[in-house]
């Protein structure tokens, strides 16, 4: 007989979790096609075309505003955490934006037969909080009754146009900074097994908690030339949508990427998640690799990461300011970890 007396474990009720759920990006890729031939307006100063991480409508010389938006299914079991996951992960984009965030749409799809109602309060409670700790207060939002939990916002924010970021101003000379560590999809799926440690588990929900605030001053720091976070396509995904949009090549030094310890150790003993693979079918051609390169870099490099960090192009003389910039907003790991240069494609030295 079932125990029912058991607490509900969210990712239970998921196939998926976090930004692992993002379709596939080849799948992706097929289902959007191309332009779609209406003209757009000139106010519209960035849409999908680049695959950045928000679209962007300039309002006036002073003002643009970004809009973006972000939801999936659990990556943790508490509902307040993975509230906050899911708000920290759509504000991202804001972030990455150059932009400050002003305020949230809460999107809620919940199982309401199988979540009891304060769990949902719970999890709508986490997104709230950091929602306004980011001062973008929940002002609304839709809710239906769906088969798995999901949870996330619409984010709105605003920055000076001549301050706006995108992923694909890189140029050659530029170096690349990473703000967090990789391996949070590795972490997820370790939890699903019950094989993450309790330390694993406080560095997967410390750094996907962490606002990535270090974005809405890059620009005022001159030098800083693209920006993007890393999400569900891995580091080499993202990576590969900033060097097509900028026409250029990245020259990434393996030792230099950070990576939670305990999830190159998770991952060299055959922890995954499924979308890794995906992203490697996705980008791997065109990635140059040393002669050891081995199946725990391919799932390191193509773990989807959810709220990770935001990667950097700037000049070399403004890397230690930009490198100080995060490390007064708490992320500590934040490193040099390549440079990018003429021509196409990745290389992994």
């Amino acid at each position: 007989m079932m125990d029912d007396t058991r607490p509900i474990r969210l990712s239970s009720l998921a196939h998926g979790g976090g930004c692992g759920c993002k379709l596939d990006p080849a799948v992706l890729s097929d289902i959007l096609g191309g332009p779609s031939g209406f003209p757009l307006p000139k106010e519209l100063i960035i849409d999908a075309s680049t695959r950045d991480d928000a679209a962007v409508w300039r309002i006036n010389d002073e003002t643009a505003l970004v809009a973006t938006t972000d939801f999936f299914t659990p990556i943790v079991d508490d509902p307040e955490v993975f509230g906050k996951i899911a708000a920290t992960n759509a504000l991202s984009d804001v972030y990455a934006m150059g932009a400050t965030p002003i305020f949230c749409l809460a999107l809620v799809g919940m199982p309401v037969g199988k979540l009891p109602p304060e769990m949902i309060r719970a999890i709508l409670a986490g997104g709230r909080s950091v929602a306004e700790a980011a001062g973008a207060p929940i002002a609304g939002g839709h809710s239906i009754d769906a088969a798995e939990p999901i949870y996330g916002l619409v984010a709105l924010g605003t920055v000076h146009p001549d301050r706006l970021l995108s992923n694909a101003g890189a140029k050659p000379g530029d170096v690349l900074i990473l703000g967090k560590p990789i391996g949070i999809g590795v972490f997820s799926a370790a939890l699903k097994q019950d094989r993450l440690s309790d330390e694993g588990y406080a560095q997967m929900v410390a750094s996907t908690t962490r606002l990535n605030t270090p974005g809405a001053g890059l620009a005022a720091l001159g030098g800083v030339n693209a920006a993007t976070d890393v999400t569900g396509f891995g580091l080499l995904g993202h990576l590969s949508e900033m060097c097509e949009g900028a026409g250029v090549r990245a020259v990434i030094e393996r030792a230099a990427v950070p990576v939670f310890e305990e999830a190159r150790a998770l991952a060299a003993d055959g922890v995954k998640t499924g979308a890794s693979g995906r992203n490697w079918a996705a980008v791997g051609g065109g990635v140059e690799r040393p002669a050891d390169w081995s199946a725990m870099d391919e799932v390191l490099w193509c773990d989807p990461q959810t709220s990770g960090g935001l990667l950097v192009s700037c000049t070399p003389e403004s890397a230690e300011a930009v490198l100080e910039h995060f490390r007064q907003a708490g992320h500590v790991d934040a490193a040099v970890v390549g440079r990018i240069e003429a021509g196409e494609g990745i290389q992994v030295i």
